[in-house]
């Protein structure tokens, strides 16, 4: 045709060929051949040319592509007619195109065109959206452009009216519907039935189907089902049943929101006979087995009766639940969740499923729900139940058991699982060192924690997470490992781990003693800098570093950024006076001490001992009496360290008789010497000549069970040779040297 310029100003033969196009999908084609209608045959284009790609895109539901034709249509000029607007109307309802829609409803007015459908579509989308505002502004568009409204616009505005629970104006609807010549329509009914009924008004619901009667039609199948689920909504089991049961006598079938619902309401109304019946429905009606299972649990979970479950489910439902291993899981994990063990147990002991790798992941998900919902015992009893695997035991499994004994402070049974775990040559993974580690913590046992960190550091494929890091740390700490805690920090700086508020803290309240001052000091300051807040126990810690640093300046600072943030304690000024004292600074101490009673403190015990061993020390003891007296005053008692202190000063001074009067003291109010005092006696009579008595101090210490220690012997030693007793000094120190000290 094209060779016999047939197709010359020939628009229905171009129609033609699009059709032929449109059926073929080559849209390419297409878009070519409208071009050749311009460019080659001078034909102008009509809406019929474009209306033909419209058609066969709406027919195959491209959006997209039908959007591109009428963009082209409007940009060659070419004016849409009714059937143009009602074909992407129609399509962009079914896919809710909110966007495609409103433009093309725009383009409809500006060309004062009115297609009756594109109201409805338009009014149907802003509906499914909830935008019910929109959907009555598009009413008001109708009466302005002086639409009559046909059916489907009354339809669709009574649909609007009833979703948004406004059922007096939808009444008004159909009142006015009727008035405009339409006769009773059965789908204007039931779409008021169906409001009435989520609104719970059931009243009005009942008044309206008794009225279908009277306008000479017949309920339908939705009608029924409307009807069900209002009364449900009601919780009117009795009313419920009765439209069920006409539903089913009339032929119709129930859907599955009306199982749900009677199975809801049997459920609530302890009526498991029927509730069997439903389920028989459910299953003749050709309901899928794993449907009717999560229907029937969510019913009684609801009703919080899912107890009465194992009651109902039996027959062929049962057997599906025994041979399929998706609905089978679905149904003990419930069992589970609501603490019915025993039949979760049950069910697994009879399934006939055979998949090894499935049923260790159902048995973890099992006892991992147990333990996240605190009921531990339930857990032991399905591990205790489950198959003794003929191979190696699985990791997971065993590593939750590890954590969940380990809460409930069953030891010795975690112990046993993790030696049985390492023994079967299985290689752990950070997670399960995490679990033992922190299990050998609670349980005390922090040698054991450290033997399993060393495993794990031979294991060279373990990275620790932050957590695991953390509690590393804490390990170390109490294990006092220096070295291990500054080989471990280094280790944490070069792992790149993000570090939070907690792992500052952490680290340095882990490894005060395991760092050079420096390094500590950039860790705090990094740690302000990054908006972080250390706790009070950070803040004494940096006071305590500072101060035995004699950076005084550093832990002036430390202390008031601690106190207006208001984390200071009283060992705060403990720290602080303990570290004035140390340093020789007896004013700031006292003015230190002045100030922790300003701000509502009692002077404690150790800022108390802190003073007397600096006055002491440095031979101020009129402050030293004053500060005794001070004590008296408060009724503070004195401990081991006090009555040490004063051992110590008074035989640094050579006054034994107020050592013989604080050693009386000590005996009458029964605290006695311990190894310090022992010791700091023995100094002291070897400062007075008294060698003799020292002697006998280490025979008293014997007969108490207290064990002498390095410092005791050296005192000793150096007593002796103090008074020229240098056979005596080398028998002591041979003995020494055979204790091992």
């Amino acid at each position: 045709m094209r060779v016999n310029g047939k197709l010359k100003q020939n628009v229905t033969a171009y129609n033609l060929i699009l059709r032929v196009l449109s059926r073929r999908e080559d849209w390419d084609a297409a878009e070519r051949t409208i071009q050749e209608m311009i460019t080659v045959s001078s034909c102008a284009h009509d809406c019929r040319v474009f209306n033909t790609l419209i058609y066969g895109c709406s027919k195959r539901g491209l959006v997209k592509l039908a959007t591109k034709w009428f963009n082209m249509m409007l940009q060659n000029r070419v004016p849409p007619n009714i059937a143009t607007i009602g074909m992407l109307m129609s399509l962009y309802q079914k896919g809710c195109n909110l966007e495609e829609a409103e433009f093309t409803f725009l383009q409809m007015r500006n060309y004062k065109l009115k297609c009756q459908s594109a109201y409805s579509s338009m009014i149907t989308i802003y509906s499914r959206l909830s935008l019910y505002d929109k959907a009555e502004e598009v009413s008001a568009l109708m009466r302005e452009d002086k639409v009559v409204p046909n059916l489907e616009n009354w339809l669709v505005l009574l649909n609007a009216y009833s979703q948004q629970g406004k059922l007096e104006e939808a009444e008004s609807i159909m009142n006015s519907m009727e008035y405009a010549g339409f006769p009773p329509n059965i789908i204007a009914y039931n779409t008021l039935i169906t409001g009435f009924g989520k609104i719970s008004n059931m009243d009005s619901a009942q008044c309206l189907f008794q009225k279908l009667k009277t306008v000479g039609i017949e309920p339908d199948e939705t009608t029924f089902r409307s009807m069900i689920e209002g009364w449900g909504r009601a919780n009117n089991y009795r009313e419920a049943e009765r439209y069920y049961m006409e539903l089913k006598m009339l032929g119709f079938k129930p859907n599955s929101s009306n199982l749900y619902t009677m199975l809801s309401l049997q459920a609530k109304h302890n009526d498991e006979e029927c509730a069997c019946k439903t389920i028989d429905d459910m299953i003749k009606i050709g309901c899928q087995y794993s449907s009717i299972l999560s229907i029937l649990l969510q019913a009684y979970e609801r009703a919080g009766r899912i107890q009465m479950v194992p009651l109902i489910l039996k027959g062929s439902l049962y057997e599906h639940v025994l041979v399929n291993q998706t609905s089978c899981s679905v149904l003990v994990m419930a069992y589970v969740k609501h603490c019915l063990v025993d039949d979760a147990i049950e069910i697994l002991f009879e399934k006939r499923w055979r998949d090894s790798y499935f049923e260790d992941n159902l048995y973890h998900l099992l006892i991992c729900s147990c333990k996240e919902s605190g009921h531990y015992e339930s857990a032991v009893k399905i591990y205790s139940h489950m198959p003794k695997p003929n191979e190696k035991p699985n990791l997971h499994i065993t590593g939750t058991m590890i954590d969940i004994y380990s809460i409930m402070g069953q030891y010795s049974e975690a112990k046993d699982l993790y030696l049985k775990l390492k023994s079967s040559g299985i290689e752990l993974d950070m997670i399960l060192f995490s679990i033992v580690v922190r299990m050998y913590a609670k349980a005390g046992s922090v040698t054991d924690a450290c033997s399993v960190l060393d495993t794990m550091d031979k294991q060279k494929n373990i990275v620790p997470d932050i957590y695991l890091f953390r509690d590393m740390l804490r390990i170390y700490q109490k294990c006092g490992m220096v070295d291990k805690l500054s080989d471990l920090y280094y280790k944490i700086l070069k792992s790149g781990v993000d570090w939070d508020q907690e792992m500052y803290n952490c680290v340095i309240n882990c490894c005060a003693r395991a760092l050079p001052v420096d390094e500590l000091s950039r860790l705090y300051d990094g740690m302000l800098q990054r908006g972080f807040a250390p706790n009070t126990i950070t803040f004494n810690i940096m006071l305590d570093v500072y101060g035995k640093s004699g950076l005084f300046k550093k832990a002036k600072k430390v202390f008031y950024t601690a106190k207006r943030r208001g984390l200071i304690d009283v060992i705060s000024y403990n720290t602080i006076i303990s570290a004035y004292g140390q340093g020789k600074r007896l004013k700031d101490m006292k003015s230190t001490v002045q100030k922790m009673e300003f701000s509502g403190f009692s002077v404690s015990l150790e800022a108390y001992n802190s003073m007397l061993d600096a006055y002491g020390k440095e031979g101020q003891m009129e402050c030293f009496k004053s500060v005794l007296q001070r004590m008296k005053e408060s009724n503070c008692a004195s401990d081991n360290y006090t009555y040490n202190i004063m051992i110590n000063i008074y035989g640094e001074r050579g006054w034994i008789e107020e050592v013989t009067a604080v050693l009386e003291e000590l005996r009458v109010c029964g605290l006695g010497p311990d190894l310090c005092s022992y010791n700091t006696l023995i100094k002291a009579y070897g400062i007075a000549g008294m060698v003799e008595e020292a002697v006998e101090l280490m025979k008293e210490m014997r007969g108490k069970d207290i064990r002498p220690d390095k410092i005791t012997y050296v005192n000793l030693i150096n007593a002796l040779k103090r008074n020229d007793k240098f056979l005596e000094a080398v028998k002591w120190s041979l003995w020494m040297k055979q204790m091992g000290l």
